[in-house]
């Protein structure tokens, strides 16, 4: 149980113990420095610790904002901070300091809790304090009777669980969910936070009614789709939910952080594969159009975290481009409309369930690659731009991200050794690009079972290879992980294509599945700042040209039937490695303890 030591003189009428009980602590008392100091050390060190003055005087969830949140290790409102165990010894040197400086004596006038903080705060050993946003909220340590009478008159004036309530939604949105769903999403998470249900268990009901969706989808009738149409929004309502609930309750948990960072790819994903076994119970084969629409959504994806990667720490980054989107969102109108046009989760899913619901799944489909191929052109396009008018210098940490998106395997890095130094400046992603377009045309162009898609690898091996020679900071760098992921996963959708086997192309699809996986496992990681999956798994699945070159030689020697049953092997196999390392990160202590933000809603 977490400790929560109040230091000073008791004050009359204060529900400052009854607030600290309601929010899970054990509550002691400390006349100062010293005493706190040996109650601090008498607690068990697995737990966490706060610092409480007495006179506080502020909202509930003011203390439950700076003394429960379990992602910062250190954190402090006025009148009150907190240690998590892995920050116990900084807050123990804090209070050391403390005591031999004040000869262990009673508390001076001001606040030792803030004190305790602002010392927090130079200890450079211990790491950086969080101070969370209040806002309109109240957080005081009175000095005398009128300022504490004035505190609470401002408490009594803000109605904190509306702002709580508030504050469980996304400050930015997109236009459908903040229109149509977080207005009474927020009270079903509130709903849920009183009987004691957590966001996991919130995530994994939007997971299995997504499937269900899937399932209805899948048997091919109107009825069918309607049912699944209905769901994948009742669905969506669950995963905004979830992250509601964690808002609200400050229920983060490294677990949390696993399963909302991946169900909701497997939501999308497994609803597209409901949708092509429903249009083939009806005879029409739309296998090939669900895995262009997983293809193209991964990669818009990958644009996205390179893009944030690259710029995530960069120094003069400013551009014109830069300046321009920040004019238009002081435009009221404009900005509900550039968060439409890049079609995000809410408008995505909306847009799935009423087409799945009226038309086909083959309509279904069109409009979905249309639009999110429009959706990717203007936010590339854009992101383009911003980067080559800013002169920005990119960090290290950026080209280390950059460098684990990429996912290069021991192919790339046997001729990255023989290359040498690499590519200069904007040849970088130009030599990306021509050999994911040489092996991505190689297997298109020609019919199953040529050699040429094998030259076009070999030709993508030596190329990708360059491209990560030397570290990735230059200005369009960011671009090499989206377009190593569209080689390979392009590489599959032709091949398959080609191959002209019923089953052929549902083993594809299942193969980008687990490969894509693999690669929003990195993303996630690497947003944690817990690095990339461990090498021997990049290199035991082969790196993104390894298997592009792997799926060409296997479609050269092979019969049509005999690659379907390869890629599906290979499926099973990639899928085991990367869940099996995943699950093990991820339910590991240490994980980092987010709950994910994903995409726009």
């Amino acid at each position: 149980m977490p400790t929560a030591i109040v230091t000073g003189l008791p004050v009359p009428g204060s529900s400052l113990e009854s607030d600290l009980r309601t929010l899970g602590f054990d509550v002691q008392v400390a006349a100062g420095a010293a005493e706190a100091e040996t109650l601090v050390a008498a607690t068990p060190a697995a737990d966490r610790v706060a610092l409480v003055d007495a006179r506080f005087v502020g909202h509930l969830h003011t203390l439950r904002l700076g003394l429960t949140d379990p992602r910062f290790p250190l954190a402090a409102v006025p009148g009150a901070v907190t240690a998590q165990p892995a920050a116990r010894q900084a807050l123990t040197r804090a209070l050391a300091r403390e005591t031999s400086a004040s000869g262990g004596t009673a508390l001076a006038v001001d606040s030792l809790a803030d004190r305790i903080a602002t010392a927090l705060d130079v200890d450079v050993d211990g790491g950086a304090v969080h101070r969370p946003e209040l806002g309109s909220l109240v957080a005081a340590v009175p000095a005398d009777p009128q300022a504490r009478n004035e505190a609470r008159q401002s408490v009594a004036a803000v109605d904190d669980e509306a702002v709580r309530l508030k504050s469980a939604v996304k400050s930015r949105d997109g236009f459908f969910t903040t229109f149509f769903i977080s207005p009474y999403s927020r009270y079903l998470a509130r709903w849920c936070a009183r009987r004691g249900l957590t966001p996991n268990q919130v995530t994994t009901a939007s997971l299995l009614t997504a499937l269900i969706a899937a399932g209805c989808a899948a048997t091919g009738t109107r009825g069918g789709f309607v049912a699944a149409g209905a769901l994948l929004i009742a669905s969506f309502v669950l995963d905004c939910t979830d992250g509601q609930l964690a808002r609200y309750a400050l229920k983060y948990s490294t677990l949390g952080a696993w399963l909302d960072a991946t169900f909701d790819r497997a939501k999308e994903y497994a609803y597209y594969a409901g949708l092509a076994l429903g249009a083939a119970r009806g005879g029409d084969d739309v296998w090939a159009l669900a895995l262009a629409a997983m293809i193209l959504q991964s990669c818009r994806h990958v644009v996205d975290f390179s893009f944030n990667e690259a710029n995530h720490d960069a120094a003069a980054n400013t551009s014109p481009t830069a300046a321009l989107s920040d004019r238009l969102d002081s435009v009221g109108w404009t900005v509900w409309v550039r968060r439409m046009i890049v079609l995000p989760i809410g408008e995505r899913w909306a847009l799935i369930a009423i087409l799945t619901a009226a038309t086909t799944p083959r309509v279904t489909f069109y409009v979905l690659l249309v639009g999110c191929a429009l959706a990717a052109a203007y936010t590339t396009a854009g992101r383009v731009l911003r980067s080559v008018t800013r002169k920005a210098r990119r960090t290290d940490r950026a080209a280390r991200a950059l460098a684990d998106l990429a996912d290069s395997g021991p192919l790339a890095e046997a001729v990255g050794r023989v290359a040498g130094r690499g590519l200069p400046g904007l040849a970088v992603p130009a030599v990306a690009l021509l050999g994911g377009t040489a092996v991505v045309a190689g297997s298109a162009l020609t019919g199953f079972g040529g050699y040429l898609p094998v030259l076009g690898a070999l030709v993508y091996v030596v190329t990708s290879a360059l491209a990560v020679a030397r570290p990735l900071k230059g200005a369009l760098d960011w671009l090499v992980p989206p377009i190593f992921r569209a080689a390979e996963y392009g590489t599959v959708l032709a091949l398959a294509g080609k191959a002209g086997v019923n089953g052929a192309l549902p083993a594809a699809f299942g193969l980008v599945a687990a490969v894509a996986y693999h690669h929003y496992d990195t993303v996630y990681r690497i947003r944690g700042d817990a690095g990339a999956p461990p090498a021997w798994l990049v290199r035991a699945v082969g790196g993104h040209e390894g298997r592009t070159l792997l799926i060409a030689v296997l479609a050269a020697v092979l019969t049509a039937s005999q690659f379907k049953v390869a890629l599906t092997v290979l499926a099973v196999a990639v899928a085991v490695l990367v869940l099996v390392e995943s699950i093990r990160f991820w339910v590991s202590a240490g994980a980092p303890a987010v709950h994910d933000e994903g995409e726009t809603a």
